[in-house]
């Protein structure tokens, strides 16, 4: 089994992956033929990114490979925008309608694994794709590249445009081109994720507000005069206390999770200083801003507690996703046009055995095209930064089978099928399905107003203004 598990990274997408049940227009037609043309290089593309995982706003070459694709496939491209130099815009065509689909590739910190179904680090202690954003981004812009290649002919009219974007695991990249309003221009956004099964999406994810809590203190000796110190842990116990007895007067779909980040240094001294990371999440953003509320009150009174001193400083945050189902609809019919994903027995074999390490019940994959959802009120699940871009612009969803189920994802399973063909396969749907849905919109105006009346109703007029500080992005040094 060992040598079929080594033979699958290299032998890719060779067999056919989907069964095309139905016939589509000509230009959805050509934008299949074109992904299929240009697969080997996504792949390529996608096997790079993977082997690079850069972290956020540390994607480097990641960014530039697809940029630099991008720019050889004919696209106008501006690199380093909104003052993050990871982030890009590459754009063809001109007026309207302008069609934008958007790409991450950032990695998170330490879970590097090799493509193989048994966890074993490829650098250690290095990065990995436990999200598949290798995928995505590359995924994404084989469907740009596509509508293209239908604008260069002359066979659709308007504007495409892919956006590079970088740090979506931490930072919210989006959020800093949003607040220059790099989105504001465009009728319709799509992107799609990496997922274990297909669907077009209909459900919202959570709102969230990421900041710090600092505590300072007074040092002293633990022994000699403790008395003459004030106790920076004191105020952080203090105030994660506070959290945890708050918890029982939350609403279930709130969630509070931190991290201790500075607690000290030595047991002999009264510590002068710590420190604790929290993110405050919830369905909708009004429940968020309601707990961050009483959260910083906890914050002072943990100070008062302890007789330190507090400060309460928001780093980030994501509104909670809308969903857009009129653009669902039509995502969803494109899907049933390419049909399901098919697997081989080795990648089916593949996946089990991830499974079966990670004591899960070995299903196998999931290659089925899911029908529409309805939209739930409360959705389970995380948070995400394109849930900002969906309260500027109507916002198209697509999740796509990229491993199996009952696995752990930012984990090394995920890590491991974004390297190999089951990865593949499913980036190569991503990119199909998303393409055919940018030619709806391009021919289909009634489409395009369907769209935005059902967006303008939902966000009520809301006036976007996002949930990060003022100034420059959080770029790290890039030594």
């Amino acid at each position: 089994m060992k040598k079929i598990y080594l033979l699958l990274l290299v032998v890719s997408t060779a067999a056919p992956a989907f069964s095309q049940t139905k016939k589509s227009n000509p230009n959805k037609d050509a934008v299949i033929k074109s992904v299929e043309k240009h697969q080997q290089e996504l792949i390529g593309i996608s096997d790079k990114i993977w082997a690079y995982a850069e972290t956020a706003l540390r994607e480097s070459k990641s960014a530039k490979e697809l940029a630099d694709y991008a720019e050889a496939q004919g696209f106008s491209v501006k690199r380093g925008v909104s003052g993050m130099p990871t982030a890009f815009i590459a754009e063809f065509g001109s007026g309207k309608p302008v069609i934008g689909i958007m790409g991450e590739f950032d990695a998170l910190p330490g879970i590097s694994q090799k493509a193989q179904p048994i966890k074993e680090a490829l650098n250690q202690g290095a990065a990995g794709h436990g999200c598949g954003h290798n995928l995505f981004g590359a995924g994404s812009l084989g469907a740009a590249v596509a509508v293209k290649e239908l604008i260069q002919q002359g066979k659709l009219k308007g504007t495409v445009r892919f956006y590079g974007t970088p740090a979506e695991e931490s930072v919210g990249g989006k959020i800093y081109m949003a607040r220059d309003g790099l989105f504001k221009d465009i009728d319709v956004c799509l992107d799609w994720h990496p997922d274990v099964k297909i669907a077009a999406n209909t459900q919202s994810s959570q709102a969230m507000v990421d900041f710090i809590a600092e505590f300072k203190g007074k040092a002293a000796h633990a022994a000699a005069d403790p008395w003459n110190g004030r106790s920076a842990v004191d105020g952080l116990e203090s105030f994660t206390d506070g959290v945890n007895m708050l918890r029982e007067h939350v609403r279930p779909s709130v969630r509070m999770h931190y991290a201790i980040v500075a607690g000290g240094d030595v047991p002999n001294v009264v510590p002068e200083y710590a420190k604790v990371w929290m993110w405050v999440r919830d369905s909708k953003r009004n429940g968020v801003e309601e707990v961050f509320a009483r959260v910083k009150d906890i914050a002072k009174g943990a100070a008062m507690v302890a007789g330190v001193e507090s400060k309460v400083t928001v780093q980030t945050g994501d509104y909670e996703l809308l969903a857009n189902r009129a653009g669902a609809v039509a995502l969803q019919k494109n899907l049933e046009t390419l049909g399901p994903i098919t697997y081989t027995p080795e990648e089916i074999a593949f996946a089990k055995k991830i499974q079966e390490v990670q004591g899960g019940e070995q299903t196998g994959l999931d290659g089925k095209i899911y029908p529409l959802r309805e939209t739930q009120e409360h959705p389970a699940g995380g948070s995400t930064d394109v849930g900002d871009i969906s309260w500027i612009v109507p916002e198209i969803t697509l999740q796509a089978t990229t491993a199996p189920a009952n696995t752990a994802w930012h984990g090394w399973s995920v890590v491991a099928c974004g390297g190999m063909s089951i990865g593949h396969k499913g980036m190569m749907l991503a990119a199909k399905s998303l393409a055919m849905t940018m030619v709806d919109l391009f021919e289909n105006e009634e489409l395009r107003k369907d769209i935005r009346a059902e967006f303008d109703k939902r966000t009520g007029g809301h006036v976007y203004k996002p949930y990060i500080p003022d100034g420059p992005p959080p770029v790290p040094s890039q030594k």
